[in-house]
């Protein structure tokens, strides 16, 4: 017999299938636990709702991960999930077939709340958002090992996720970086290195889509990071490619990539707002261009600034695009809604006195499913348009 989980109570009625529950509405337990423990979840009438993770620090007080009162969460448990989740991916979606770099672990979109798994070939890159998948992080391994034998592992949380979630976690020992195949074009994924995971597996379709709008053409790729787009671009035969990122050490990377697929986009280091005035000054025109910046903001009272940077950048963008050319915009602020980035474009045309036609609005690839009752799964917007006088 095991010994029994604690019980944490809730204040007031819980009517909701989402698998958060704030802090107010949490009786504070007698005997607090440890952040990150393994709870069962009562509700103001003490009838049981569910088992999972509970942390007396985070403004997420629950995560609930079992609604089944007869199934422990246990080792057993994390292997099982994540057996299901490699399943979807490997049988459901075939992605071996396209890459061997794809999202094993979508945390909520997986049933697994607060951990990110992204694989690079025999490499897997482990990501924490809650104390709760940090503190059983030795099960999560042992599952991972599992389903992916002889594998390696980088594992890190950011601060400000440590903060939130009160854990310490300096982070694995720095992996080599893998060099991985995406629908035949090869990239370092350097974890270790300059940004994340070193390699953005959730624009796959994107890439591929838009490169096969690209051959003979002028592309400029902005805030290209590693070279994702660009790399694609100018192996699917591109006229000419050039890469804009203000960080050097991207840039570096982003260059290896290229020498990977023997072609030679131009990659520039420069602030991409002063860039693209002289640019459209100069009357430089492409006939596509790429706008992927880096998140915005994390912090709900800083959405308006994050869609006014948005508003900036994609005015700026659309004033170096060939009448008839394609402008392809991202936003991975998860806060920003797809209406609301949308709406953003919209005025960002009548600034830029141009008319947008709307091909395609899409996302993630489907190696990043979202619950329907978890909307914050869903974060990356991707829209492609043709731009008109």
């Amino acid at each position: 017999m095991t010994d029994p989980l604690p019980t944490v109570r809730l204040r007031n009625a819980w009517r909701s299938s989402h698998p958060w529950i704030f802090q107010k509405l949490v009786e504070k337990p007698a005997q607090r636990p440890k952040p990150g423990s393994i709870v069962d979840i009562v509700g103001v009438d003490g009838a049981w709702i569910g088992r999972g993770f509970y942390n007396g620090h985070s403004r997420i007080a629950l995560r609930i991960l079992e609604t089944d009162p007869d199934v422990a969460v246990d080792a057993g448990w994390f292997a099982g999930k994540i057996a299901a989740a490699v399943q979807l991916r490997r049988e459901g979606l075939d992605l071996d077939a396209t890459s061997n770099a794809w999202r094993v672990v979508h945390s909520e979109g997986d049933g697994l709340s607060g951990l990110v798994v992204d694989r690079y070939d025999d490499l897997l890159v482990v990501e924490f958002f809650s104390a709760g998948m940090f503190r059983h992080r030795e099960w999560i391994y042992d599952a991972l090992r599992e389903q992916f034998p002889g594998c390696r592992f980088h594992s890190f949380a950011d601060e400000h996720v440590q903060k939130q979630e009160s854990f310490d976690f300096r982070g694995s020992e720095p992996a080599a970086p893998a060099i991985i195949t995406e629908n035949g074009i090869r990239f370092r994924a350097d974890p270790a290195g300059a940004h994340k995971t070193g390699f953005f597996a959730d624009q796959r379709d994107n890439r591929e889509w838009l490169s096969h709008r690209c051959a003979g053409k002028r592309v400029l790729d902005l805030c290209c990071n590693t070279g994702g787009f660009g790399v694609y671009a100018a192996a699917r035969g591109a006229g000419e490619v050039v890469g804009i990122d203000i960080d050097e050490a991207v840039l570096e990377i982003a260059r290896g990539n290229a020498k990977l697929n023997n072609v030679r986009p131009r990659f520039v280091q420069a602030d991409l707002f002063p860039w693209l005035r002289d640019a459209a000054n100069n009357g430089e025109r492409f006939d596509v261009v790429i706008l992927d910046p880096a998140k915005m903001t994390r912090d709900r009272d800083q959405v308006i600034n994050a869609l006014k940077k948005y508003l900036d950048m994609n005015k700026l963008a659309l004033g170096v695009v060939k009448p008839g050319g394609l402008l392809a915009t991202f936003s991975c602020t998860g806060l920003v809604s797809e209406e609301q980035f949308l709406d953003m474009l919209r005025r960002a045309a009548f600034y830029a006195g141009r008319s947008v036609q709307v091909l395609k609005v899409a996302g993630a690839g489907a190696d990043h499913p979202f619950l329907a009752n978890v909307q914050e799964s869903r974060y990356l917007k991707a829209v492609f348009c043709r731009v008109l006088d």
